[in-house]
Order: structure tokens, then sequence, then C-alpha cells
């Protein structure tokens, strides 16, 4: 279905936009998908399809507005809510769908005073980079760990999101006086 939109929404701009204004087969592919989010803006239809399109086509990464829109994924710690941008790569999408529509609940445990560290159980994809870390950042370890930081670590991890609008004195009352459970719903 979703393709179909897309598929409607490029058709409609590239008989809107002259391929030869367009330039270059791939700049008119993501001329043509840009030009058909606007054009879906003015007629009503979908747009934040058609954007993402152009995002994807062009090789961007999403915004943090588009993220939040696409993935709709939450997070609870301890039974509070926090808001996270999370990270447009496969391993978020396959996290959302271990949830597939369901709470998915993992017992964190505290690791050397800067973390809680989490089994999902089973294996994600990864793409491991060598980083540093901040507090509130969401991390794949290993592949089968999520790890949620309340601290500062540099450590080969696959990023999987950001929890925003919590300073880092309160992830420290929340993450590091012992363990606690996170609930991933999506």
């Amino acid at each position: 279905m979703k393709a179909k939109k897309i598929f409607a929404c490029v058709f409609t701009a590239c008989a809107i936009v002259p391929l030869a204004a367009c330039g270059s087969a791939k700049e008119a592919e993501t001329t043509s998908v840009t030009e058909s989010a606007t054009v879906s803006e003015t007629a009503g239809t979908i747009v934040t399809e058609s954007a993402s399109a152009g995002t994807e086509a062009s090789g961007e990464s999403l915004t943090s507005e588009q993220k939040k829109e696409d993935d709709g994924m939450k997070l609870t710690i301890d039974g509070r809510e926090v808001d996270v941008d999370w990270e447009n790569n496969e391993s978020v999408t396959a996290l959302k769908g271990l949830c597939d529509g369901k709470d998915l609940t993992v017992k964190m445990s505290m690791y050397g005073g800067f973390e809680q560290v989490g089994s999902l159980g089973t294996s994600l994809p990864r793409n491991d980079v060598q980083t540093t870390t901040n507090a509130g950042d969401i991390v794949l370890y290993s592949g089968d760990q999520i790890v949620i930081f309340y601290g500062q670590n540099s450590w080969a991890y696959t990023r999987l999101g950001k929890i925003k609008d919590v300073s880092a004195s309160e992830l420290v009352e929340m993450l590091g006086s012992g363990d606690v459970s996170i609930t991933l719903r999506d």
C-alpha cells in the first residue's frame, strides 16, 4: 500500500516536473520524490511517507522530527515514560519487531557505575562503531543487549537512540541507584 502511494506521488511529480530539468537519473529520482512531497502537501494527502521516501532515496538521514513520526516506539523506565529520539537503522526496526504490538520488558542491571544493561534474549542486526557515549544514550551491545547510559563510556556499539528532555542528574537518579526494568512498546 505504501509503495503504491509513493509511486502515485512520484508519478504525479514527474508529470509536473519535466525530467530534463531534474538532471541525472539519481537527481531525477530524488527531485521527483521531493517534488511529490510538495504536490502531496498541496493536495492535502500523506506527506510523511513521501518526505521519508525522498530522504531515503537521496541517502540523507532523517531529522529528529521524522524519526519520531516514523517510529512511534515508547520507552518506560520503572514506570516513567521518557521521550527518545530513535535512530533510523535496521537494529531499531528489529527492536520494534520484537515489540510487535505488545510490551517488551527487559530487566536491567547496573554495570560499571555508568550504565544499565539488559539482555534482549535474541540477537539484532548490528553495525558497531567505536563510540563515546553520554548520559541518555541507548545502544546495542554485542547484538543482544540493550544498554542505557547515565554516565560516559567508550566502546564499539550500535546506536539505538537518545533519551531527550531528561537531565544527566535525573538520569543518575533514575538509573544509578539500583537495577531497573524498562518496557518498550510500539
